[in-house]
């Protein structure tokens, strides 16, 4: 997955982002809603995770390809 992939994934994750909080705003947010938007969260740190991982190897002139997405539950713990 490319730079390009990811801020194109990261781009439909905001959008379906967006529309949940519109809908939770407006009172129609169901227990559905509010869990697909707990993982819409977590995805969408995981792919920024992802980005930063990539930066950092070409900074320092390696391969950004090696990188991997990390789980949930790791990027969730990180301090911030």
């Amino acid at each position: 997955m490319n730079d390009s992939d990811i801020h194109k994934h990261i781009e439909d994750l905001v959008a379906e982002e967006h529309r949940l909080l519109e809908k939770a705003e407006a009172g129609g947010v169901s227990a559905a809603d509010r869990e697909r938007l707990e993982r819409v969260n977590v995805q969408l740190d995981r792919y920024f995770d992802l980005l930063r991982q990539r930066r950092a190897r070409e900074e320092f002139g390696q391969n950004p390809d090696d990188v991997q997405l990390r789980p949930g539950a790791v990027v969730e713990k990180y301090l911030q």
